[in-house]
């Protein structure tokens, strides 16, 4: 039996020692520079004020020419050339133009360029010398699967001293992407390898979650029989413990017994990143669920919350249903905004009473629903920084919603609690506690992620001699 897990571990650990190193060292990488994203504050800040000028068709007329039946929400945004609404539901998205309700996808490079430009500007980027390089569904920074309902892509590149490119729907028109020349350099060192993220195999979700999660598998049971052997090779010299190994096999068995805890519980939770629903729940509603928070209105006949004029300042025109009603919110600057009822009432975002009232519908034996604690152990943000995210417990099952615009951020049932902390708290040391002290997590996750680094080498180094005496022979 002993035999057997050592001639495992070897050639495991030969066959992923250098995944290892290449795991420790882009980890420390990803914690200080994440993936390439928008965030909300850089969305934001790159639209500009709805034109009040133009005459508008109405809402309900923009759902109907978008042809989306089972629309939710419809949003207004001024791109270049023109108002938009982009209307979304469950199962399909779109844009038509505000002003006479034509289709609004771009096809035009030229377009593409333009509304990058003018998103630009509004951010006080430099973009004198933008140009459209390229029109593709995927590359190395679009891969993930958010961007699937705006693909194919415009990137263009803005001519910056920041080597910034921008990424423009063809769906809608919108800025959904930037990135940076240090962004994306860090990140092929980074995320690239960390998450082994060519292209090629990424664009493919299917296959690169089974390749993924195939690797981390194997990784683990590499680690778990080093652990093993490392525990029962350990030697009691008078009341010392001690290697019975010299040179680089005493450096990796004692390296390996400091760190086997962290690497147990880091390769493992690494491994629950690909869980996708195999032994955990995902967190998302089931489609009864799904079928309340998702119903669509029935916008021709629904109570119009438009009878107040739209703001002078307003950057971003929201409608949406919530609890069988069409809202409006109004969006003035990253943290304001004005929720209108159809009423007539108005205020800064949804209320208990009204997230009280769909949860009746959602589900049974819901509690009064209560605003996030900033240092709740299961967080959730809103879209709009400030503004309160309620959580109703409706028995073992939790839910999350924003009152910025009533949307579900997340449903957390036991299974889904439980992943919290086996994977992102043990992965990325998202404990509470450790949140408040970030330059302590830094120092902590930097050291922990060196010291696997160091007991990966010491692998890669026998590994390599091991093959070398193979071959030789």
């Amino acid at each position: 039996m002993m035999g057997a897990v050592v001639l495992l571990h070897r050639w495991l650990g030969i066959a992923f020692c250098l995944l290892f190193a290449m795991w420790f060292a882009s980890g420390i990488v990803m914690h200080f520079v994440p993936f390439p994203s928008q965030t909300e504050a850089e969305r934001f800040a790159g639209l500009a004020p709805v034109d009040r000028g133009e005459a508008l068709t109405g809402v309900a007329d923009a759902v109907v020419a978008s042809g989306i039946t089972d629309a939710t929400r419809v949003r207004l945004i001024q791109r270049s050339d023109g108002p938009v609404y982009v209307v979304s539901g469950p199962s399909h998205f779109g844009a038509v133009r505000a002003t006479d309700g034509q289709d609004a996808s771009v096809r035009s490079p030229d377009v593409a360029g333009a509304i990058a430009g003018a998103y630009a500007r509004h951010r006080r980027l430099d973009a004198a010398r933008a140009t459209v390089v390229a029109y593709a569904d995927y590359d190395q920074w679009s891969v993930p699967n958010g961007f699937d309902r705006h693909r194919p892509l415009f990137r263009v590149a803005l001519g910056d001293t920041a080597g910034t490119e921008v990424y423009v729907s063809s769906r809608t028109g919108e800025v959904v992407l930037d990135t940076t020349r240090s962004e994306r350099g860090w990140n092929l060192v980074g995320s690239v390898v960390h998450w082994i993220y060519p292209t090629v195999l990424r664009s493919d979700w299917a296959l690169w979650d089974r390749v993924v999660w195939t690797l981390s598998l194997l990784a683990l049971m590499s680690a778990l029989l080093g652990a093993v052997l490392g525990i029962v090779r350990v030697k009691m010299r008078g009341r010392r413990l001690s290697s019975p190994y010299r040179g680089w096999h005493a450096l990796h068995h004692i390296v390996g017994l400091v760190a086997t805890v962290f690497v147990l519980t880091w390769i493992f939770s690494g491994w629950l990143s690909m869980d996708h629903g195999r032994l955990f729940s995902r967190g998302q509603l089931t489609s009864a669920e799904a079928g309340v928070i998702d119903a669509p209105p029935e916008w021709t006949t629904a109570p119009s919350p438009d009878r107040k004029p739209l703001s002078a300042s307003a950057r971003e025109v929201e409608w949406f249903a919530f609890d069988g009603h069409v809202n409006r919110r109004e969006r003035t600057s990253l943290d304001k905004q004005v929720v209108l009822r159809p009423d007539g009432g108005e205020s800064e975002g949804l209320g208990a009473q009204a997230i009280a009232s769909m949860m009746t519908k959602l589900a049974t034996g819901c509690a009064a629903p209560l605003v996030l604690a900033d240092n709740e152990d299961y967080p959730a943000q809103s879209a709009v920084p400030g503004a309160p995210v309620y959580r109703a417990r409706c028995g073992d099952v939790w839910f999350d919603i924003d009152s910025a615009d009533g949307r579900v951020l997340q449903r957390l049932d036991a299974s889904r609690r439980a992943y919290r902390w086996a994977y992102s708290a043990l992965h990325t040391l998202d404990f509470p506690m450790l949140n408040a002290h970030p330059r302590l997590r830094d120092v902590l996750v930097v050291g922990l992620c060196a010291l696997g680094l160091v007991f990966s080498i010491t692998g890669i180094v026998i590994g390599w001699r091991r093959l070398r005496l193979s071959f030789a022979s």
